[in-house]
């Protein structure tokens, strides 16, 4: 995008995000569902800003996913997991590894903001995309265009056809033959 869209698209994303962010305190964020609910619209707020910045560029967008967006979804999304209000067995294991692992400190403070962590999940997500993503056959403009393709196809057949009648014909039959009438 350039000059005026990008930045049309930027405030549109942001109005929308902030549309979304309205509606995160009608969910009870101490249930499950609500926490989902609420960690859903952020990372969504979050991808719609990312989506904004979008721009043509002459990126690897593969190395860009895998370098920038992979790591981001891993330790955030760590940190989303052990936050979750209820145990179940996704948290227990989580909340386990980190107390092995020497980090279950630092998961507990940045659980204390697992709201943007959802958010800037969802943006990185959104930031990492680029227009190459959407992959296309290859261009065929080189080629020829094929003799089907040049050549107009026949009408469809109507349901009724019309039968011409053979009177009509016949007198310019008869001045080609025999030259006069």
């Amino acid at each position: 995008m350039r000059r005026w869209n990008r930045a049309l698209a930027t405030l549109a994303a942001a109005a929308a995000a902030g549309f979304l962010l309205w509606f995160v305190p009608h969910f009870h964020r101490w249930t499950t569902g609500g926490y989902w609910g609420v960690m859903g619209l952020m990372a969504i707020a979050g991808v719609l800003i990312g989506l904004s910045q979008l721009h043509g560029r002459d990126g690897k967008p593969t190395a860009s996913f895998l370098v920038v967006f992979l790591p981001v979804l891993v330790a955030a999304g760590w940190v989303i997991l052990a936050a979750e209000p209820q145990g179940n067995w996704i948290r227990d294991h989580v909340l386990s590894w980190s107390g092995d692992l020497g980090i279950d400190h630092a998961v507990h403070n940045l659980g204390e903001h697992v709201a943007v962590l959802a958010f800037g999940l969802g943006a990185v997500f959104g930031l990492t995309f680029e227009p190459k993503m959407a992959r296309r056959g290859p261009k065929k403009a080189d080629a020829a265009p094929s003799l089907e393709a040049a050549t107009p196809s026949p009408p469809p057949a109507a349901a009724d056809p019309v039968v011409e009648e053979p009177a009509a014909e016949e007198p310019a039959a008869q001045q080609s033959e025999g030259g006069t009438l």
